[in-house]
């Protein structure tokens, strides 16, 4: 007999029976996320309709291209799909044009780079430590190997963008692009005062709207448009999507460079099975519940900022306008990276962030990012978030004071923790 070409099960058998030891990885991971309270800013929950597309015949096909100008035959299906996607998001964010192909956010924002900016000219940017994000130009980053880049940050004083500063480095050194927005800045953005920076370079706006997306879609947050020239947003966070990330914009003549550095530029096929995955949660961001959702996860979001600062802990920008916060930990003698892990031994997952002027080591930096749109999903108020607050304090507060018995409080405090997300199951 010919070798078997495919092994037993290959069109029928699930992971449990395949492949063990990813399927145990996956249980566990469902286990721990049951189990925990997630205040990582750059998470969220998906629904089941979207997970469902994810693992659809979707991620079997290949086209290139957009839709009705395909380089592959067969995308009759997909392309019914790519344009939903397109159309909801026009829809939902009130522009022209949409590109749902990128893979992150981060090729979104190097698509935009590439599609108004020529290598080595000049991008203006917020810098890394005062919220920016690593795809606006950090030295890490291509983004500063292929362009000049020129930062600014937010006064020493109250951790806030000064616009007066940005309108003067824009008339001082005429960038391309000025781009706002980053992964770590708490407070809403003046986009009007980022026009006239803008303008006063002769530059295109870009907000990144990655962290306050869904409250824009559910109005509880001001719109970039009609300041912005340009719009990029992850479809996670508080979108409530899949990995992904879409661009937007309403000027007709943006439109072939955009496509353009998408694809071919910057990518092949887009990933189907995400795009679906996008079309499906923009479905669901255009429904009348999601703008009650949005003003949840910013009542949320100010209920846990404003008790932390009643426990005495300093918030960067001293408050929040969007699903995050920065807490810097400085006046508690503690740094980020042994903060987050002992949070974590407790239940309470919450990522070290870099906070502004940020003298720390890299590996331990001076800040915590919290952030509330996946808690808010889950189903928790302002009455659990609060007490997520008093356990953050009650952990860190033991830290501090190096308790002998900092052990015994991660273990009450993660039993508390299970209390309080017992009756907000997920997927069952």
């Amino acid at each position: 007999m010919p070798p078997a070409l495919l092994p037993d099960g290959y069109f029928s058998a699930g992971v449990e029976q395949t492949d063990p030891l990813i399927a145990q990885a996956i249980a566990r991971e469902k286990t721990r996320t049951r189990d925990v309270i997630e205040l990582i800013a750059s998470e969220n929950i998906v629904s089941r309709a979207v997970l469902e597309v994810q693992g659809s015949i979707l991620t079997n096909k290949t086209v290139e291209g957009y839709p009705g100008k395909r380089y592959h035959a067969g995308g009759v299906n997909v392309d019914v799909i790519e344009q939903a996607a397109i159309d909801r998001a026009c829809q939902l964010f009130g522009c022209r044009f949409a590109n749902v192909q990128p893979h992150s956010g981060s090729q979104a924002n190097h698509a935009v780079l590439h599609a108004v900016a020529r290598p080595g000219e000049t991008i203006l940017s917020m810098n890394l430590n005062a919220g920016g994000h690593l795809s606006h130009g950090a030295d890490a980053n291509a983004s500063s190997q292929w362009f000049r880049i020129v930062s600014y940050g937010v006064r020493a004083n109250d951790g806030l963008i000064d616009y007066d500063e940005v309108i003067a480095l824009a008339r001082q050194h005429r960038p391309r692009l000025l781009i706002a927005g980053g992964s770590a800045y708490p407070r809403a953005l003046d986009f009007a005062a980022l026009r006239r920076a803008a303008d006063a370079g002769g530059a295109k706006l870009l907000v990144d709207m990655a962290h306050f997306a869904g409250l824009v879609a559910g109005g509880a947050h001001e719109s970039p448009f009609p300041h912005a020239d340009i719009v990029t947003t992850t479809t996670y966070k508080s979108l409530r999507g899949p990995r992904g990330a879409i661009i937007l914009w309403n000027d007709e003549a943006l439109r072939k460079p955009i496509n353009n550095a998408v694809f071919p530029g910057l990518q092949g096929t887009p990933s189907l099975h995400i795009v679906a995955g996008k079309a499906v949660a923009l479905g669901e961001a255009l429904q009348p519940s999601f703008a009650h959702y949005a003003q949840a996860v910013l009542a949320n979001a100010r209920a846990l900022a404003r008790r932390l600062q009643q426990h005495g802990f300093d918030l960067v920008g001293g408050g929040t306008d969007t699903p995050l916060m920065l807490v810097d930990l400085r006046a508690q003698g503690l740094t980020g990276a042994p903060a987050a892990q002992s949070l974590e031994r407790a239940g309470i997952i919450a990522n070290m962030n870099p906070i502004p002027s940020d003298a720390a080591d890299l590996k331990v930096m001076s800040g915590l990012r919290f952030g509330l749109s996946g808690a808010t999903t889950r189903g928790l108020g302002q009455a659990q978030v609060e007490q997520v607050g008093d356990l953050i304090a009650e952990v860190l507060e033991g830290l501090r004071s190096r308790s002998d018995d900092q052990a015994a409080t991660e273990s009450r405090v993660r039993a508390a923790v299970r209390d309080i997300v017992a009756p907000f199951p997920t997927y069952g």
